[in-house]
Protein backbone atom coordinates (compact mmCIF):
# COMPACT_ATOMS: atom_id res chain seq x y z
CA UNK A 1 0.00 0.00 0.00
CA UNK A 2 1.74 2.89 -1.16
CA UNK A 3 1.33 6.42 0.37
CA UNK A 4 -0.04 5.19 3.66
CA UNK A 5 0.61 7.57 6.32
CA UNK A 6 0.34 7.58 10.26
CA UNK A 7 -1.53 10.15 12.45
CA UNK A 8 -0.98 10.29 16.24
CA UNK A 9 -3.14 11.90 18.11
CA UNK A 10 -2.80 13.17 21.27
CA UNK A 11 -5.67 13.20 23.93
CA UNK A 12 -4.90 14.66 27.73
CA UNK A 13 -6.89 12.25 29.86
CA UNK A 14 -6.03 10.90 33.63
CA UNK A 15 -6.81 7.41 34.65
CA UNK A 16 -8.76 7.32 38.38
CA UNK A 17 -9.43 4.28 40.82
CA UNK A 18 -12.81 4.82 42.11
CA UNK A 19 -14.09 1.86 44.25
CA UNK A 20 -12.05 -0.53 42.69
CA UNK A 21 -12.54 0.74 38.77
CA UNK A 22 -10.82 2.64 36.80
CA UNK A 23 -12.35 5.78 35.44
CA UNK A 24 -10.73 8.24 32.19
CA UNK A 25 -11.45 11.71 32.85
CA UNK A 26 -11.50 13.63 29.74
CA UNK A 27 -9.66 17.47 29.86
CA UNK A 28 -13.04 18.87 30.69
CA UNK A 29 -13.37 16.47 33.63
CA UNK A 30 -16.01 14.36 31.93
CA UNK A 31 -16.28 10.60 33.08
CA UNK A 32 -15.67 9.23 29.80
CA UNK A 33 -18.26 6.10 29.28
CA UNK A 34 -18.13 3.52 26.75
CA UNK A 35 -19.18 3.71 23.25
CA UNK A 36 -17.08 7.40 22.99
CA UNK A 37 -18.23 10.32 21.07
CA UNK A 38 -20.71 13.13 22.71
CA UNK A 39 -22.92 10.29 23.69
CA UNK A 40 -20.20 8.82 25.40
CA UNK A 41 -19.04 11.39 27.92
CA UNK A 42 -21.19 12.08 31.09
CA UNK A 43 -20.37 15.14 33.57
CA UNK A 44 -18.78 14.20 36.66
CA UNK A 45 -21.30 14.64 39.60
CA UNK A 46 -19.93 13.96 42.77
CA UNK A 47 -17.30 11.21 44.10
CA UNK A 48 -19.43 7.75 44.90
CA UNK A 49 -17.34 6.95 48.03
CA UNK A 50 -18.42 10.71 49.49
CA UNK A 51 -21.89 9.78 47.95
CA UNK A 52 -21.94 6.55 50.23
CA UNK A 53 -20.50 8.28 53.35
CA UNK A 54 -23.22 10.87 53.59
CA UNK A 55 -26.08 7.91 52.52
CA UNK A 56 -24.26 6.03 55.85
CA UNK A 57 -23.99 9.20 57.89
CA UNK A 58 -27.81 10.20 57.34
CA UNK A 59 -28.95 6.62 57.87
CA UNK A 60 -26.90 6.19 61.08
CA UNK A 61 -28.07 9.24 62.42
CA UNK A 62 -32.26 8.55 61.20
CA UNK A 63 -31.28 4.97 63.46
CA UNK A 64 -29.37 7.02 66.52
CA UNK A 65 -32.78 9.23 67.20
CA UNK A 66 -35.11 6.90 66.47
CA UNK A 67 -33.46 4.82 69.56
CA UNK A 68 -33.20 1.95 67.50
CA UNK A 69 -29.40 2.11 69.17
CA UNK A 70 -28.31 3.88 72.10
CA UNK A 71 -24.85 4.79 71.33
CA UNK A 72 -21.98 4.92 68.51
CA UNK A 73 -20.42 2.20 70.22
CA UNK A 74 -23.97 -0.02 69.80
CA UNK A 75 -24.33 1.31 65.99
CA UNK A 76 -20.30 0.22 65.25
CA UNK A 77 -20.98 -2.90 66.68
CA UNK A 78 -24.11 -4.01 64.66
CA UNK A 79 -22.73 -2.30 61.64
CA UNK A 80 -19.62 -4.43 61.75
CA UNK A 81 -17.56 -1.29 61.41
CA UNK A 82 -14.92 0.40 63.70
CA UNK A 83 -16.85 3.13 66.28
CA UNK A 84 -14.06 6.62 65.20
CA UNK A 85 -15.50 5.22 61.44
CA UNK A 86 -19.11 5.74 62.67
CA UNK A 87 -17.84 9.00 64.07
CA UNK A 88 -16.54 10.71 61.77
CA UNK A 89 -19.32 9.62 58.79
CA UNK A 90 -21.76 10.58 61.53
CA UNK A 91 -19.62 14.28 61.42
CA UNK A 92 -20.47 14.69 57.45
CA UNK A 93 -23.98 15.23 58.68
CA UNK A 94 -23.41 18.51 60.16
CA UNK A 95 -22.72 20.13 57.40
CA UNK A 96 -25.09 22.72 56.44
CA UNK A 97 -27.64 21.51 53.58
CA UNK A 98 -26.59 24.01 50.87
CA UNK A 99 -22.73 21.87 51.08
CA UNK A 100 -24.58 18.42 50.77
CA UNK A 101 -26.06 19.44 47.54
CA UNK A 102 -23.26 21.06 46.26
CA UNK A 103 -21.04 18.01 46.90
CA UNK A 104 -24.45 15.72 45.99
CA UNK A 105 -25.29 17.33 42.49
Amino acid sequence: MKGMTSVTVSVPLTIRRRGGRKQIIGPDGAVARQGGGEAGVVPVRGDPALIKALARGFRWRRMLEEGRYASIRELAIAEKVDRAYVGRVLNLTLMPPKEVEALVG
